[in-house]
C-alpha cells in the first residue's frame, strides 16, 4: 500500500478486498450513533464506515505512518482521529453514550482488545472484528468443544457471540500465514452476574489452566461451602460447563 509499510511488531496486515471490508461493516447491527474503529491502517474499513451517515466514526491508530496516510487520503476523519494506544485509552471519556467497536484487529493484541471490551462492557454494545481464525472460533465456541476456554466463558457471560465468516490469507497485504475469522459480539441483558464476579473469573481461569482435569482436582486449592464438594459438578471437566454453571460454582466458593 503506497505510503504505509506493514509493520510486523504492530501485527499489521492490510485488508485489500473491498467486498470483504463492506461485508464487515455491514455486519454492524445495533442502533447507536458512535462507532470506534481500532487500527484503521490504510482506511479500507474507514472509508466504508464514513459512507454511513448515521455513524459518528472515530478511529484510533498507534502507527504514525498510518496516521499521516489517513490524514492525507481521508481528510474527513481528521477531527475524529486519535493517535493513541487503544489499550491505554479511557473509553469513557471518548463518547457520552454507548458505542460499537470495529476493526481488522492486530493479531498480537486481539485478546487484550477483548479483555478491554469486557472492562468497558457497559458502554461497548457491539463488536464486529476480524481475528486470527483460531481465536475467533475459540471466542464463539460453545461448551463441549475443544476450542472452548477462558475467554469464551468470560465474554459469553455478557455478550452473545456469532462466528460470521472466514477470510482467506490472500486478501491481505502482506498475507498472514493463517486464515482469519470475523465475529460479532452483541451485548446481552446481563448487568451483573449472580455471584462475586472476581471469584467467578478466578474459578474460570483456575479450571481451564488444568482443562484436562476434573474440577475436583483443578479447583482443589479453592475453598467451597461445607458438603458442596460432594456436588456432581466436580466430576466434570471445565469445557463442559456453561456460564451459569460457573456462576453456580462461584456462589458456593468462600
Amino acid at each position: 500500500m503506497d505510503g504505509v509499510k506493514a509493520k510486523k511488531h504492530l501485527g499489521q496486515h492490510f485488508l485489500t478486498d473491498l467486498s470483504i471490508a463492506r461485508k464487515i461493516v455491514d455486519s454492524l447491527r445495533g442502533q447507536y450513533a458512535n462507532v470506534l474503529e481500532v487500527g484503521p491502517g490504510t482506511g479500507v474499513l474507514t472509508r466504508i464506515l464514513l459512507e454511513h451517515s448515521q455513524y459518528n466514526v472515530h478511529v484510533v491508530e498507534i502507527d504514525r505512518e498510518s496516521i499521516a496516510y489517513l490524514q492525507q487520503h481521508i481528510p474527513a476523519i481528521k477531527e475524529n482521529m486519535h493517535a493513541a494506544d487503544f489499550l491505554k485509552m479511557d473509553l469513557t471519556s471518548l463518547f457520552s453514550t454507548p458505542f460499537a467497536l470495529i476493526g481488522n484487529f492486530p493479531y498480537n493484541i486481539s485478546s487484550q482488545i477483548l479483555i478491554k471490551t469486557l472492562e468497558n462492557k457497559d458502554i461497548i454494545l457491539e463488536v464486529v472484528g476480524m481475528f486470527q481464525k483460531e481465536v475467533a472460533a475459540r471466542i464463539a465456541s460453545l461448551p463441549g468443544n475443544k476450542d472452548y476456554g477462558i475467554l469464551s466463558v468470560l465474554l459469553q457471560a455478557y455478550y452473545d457471540i456469532e462466528y460470521l465468516f472466514t477470510v482467506p490469507e490472500h486478501v491481505f497485504n502482506p498475507p498472514p500465514k493463517v486464515k482469519s475469522g470475523v465475529i460479532r459480539l452483541t451485548r446481552n441483558k446481563v448487568q451483573h452476574l449472580d455471584c462475586d464476579e472476581t471469584i467467578f473469573k478466578n474459578i474460570v481461569k483456575t479450571a481451564f489452566n488444568q482443562r484436562r482435569k476434573m474440577l475436583r482436582n483443578s479447583l482443589k486449592g479453592m475453598s467451597f461451602d461445607d458438603n458442596f464438594t460432594n456436588d456432581p459438578i466436580f466430576e466434570r471437566r471445565p469445557e463442559s460447563l456453561g456460564v451459569q454453571e460457573f456462576v453456580y460454582l462461584a456462589q458456593h466458593c468462600k
